[in-house]
């Protein structure tokens, strides 16, 4: 019996690396708190939301089931990071080194805001991409920007539902989570809108380029069937 050999193009390589990065990147800015006039928001706001951008891209020109390989190929490449970060920061710095306060604030983060954080992704992102998935074949390939828009509304919304109560309740007085949930998923949503022309214009690009326009009929949506791309 011959094997079929499951190969993935380059630049689908590349947009895989490119969304590793982001997610790892999210998480060292993250420990950033920034101030726009009375809105504040983390770090990770500046770079988190290109995941989405690429898991929409990726959604529209190679289908969900290579979406489902390269979000839990973030999902592993974000642990790892994460497990490697703690476990250095466990470690006892050398008796001339001075910088643990600063390290530990990057590095030291708490297993129920790093559990939250990896639950939130897996759910928001699998969301996202269902939704542009669904979407795509419902339109028959119609209105990529609305599509690109709602998916990214579902994600982030159940992302947002997920992370902040998860990580933060009982921190955060219960008044305030719904004005964290919802200037998170607008702020998102919002990046998504200004951003979109050159989202599109990718999406075009890659298409030409690989020749694909994939439409997900009669496809497993289970996330674990990872094999299935």
């Amino acid at each position: 019996m011959k094997a079929t050999k499951k190969q993935v193009s380059v630049l689908f390589m590349l947009f895989s690396m490119l969304f590793c990065v982001c997610l790892i990147t999210a998480n060292v800015l993250e420990t950033k708190q920034m101030a726009f006039g009375p809105i504040s928001i983390t770090g990770g706001l500046i770079v988190f939301p290109v995941s989405y951008i690429i898991n929409d891209c990726v959604c529209e020109v190679w289908g969900y089931r290579k979406t489902r390989l390269l979000i839990w190929l973030g999902f592993c490449m974000n642990v790892l990071f994460v497990m490697f970060g703690a476990l250095c920061d466990a470690i006892p710095g050398a008796s001339y080194w001075d910088n643990e306060a600063g390290f530990h604030a990057i590095f030291g983060l708490a297993p129920r805001i790093a559990a939250a954080s990896f639950v939130a992704f897996v759910v928001g992102s699998f969301a996202n991409a269902y939704v542009m998935s669904r979407m795509k074949v419902s339109s028959q390939g119609k209105n990529f920007s609305l599509r690109a828009i709602m998916s990214t509304i579902f994600g982030e919304t159940a992302d947002s539902l997920i992370f902040f109560p998860l990580a933060l309740g009982g921190v955060v007085p219960t008044e305030e989570l719904p004005v964290l949930i919802l200037s998170q998923i607008v702020l998102k949503t919002l990046y998504e809108i200004i951003v979109l022309p050159i989202t599109i214009q990718v999406v075009k690009y890659t298409k030409r380029h690989e020749g694909l326009d994939e439409y997900d009929k009669d496809i497993n949506y289970n996330i674990f069937s990872v094999n299935n791309i």
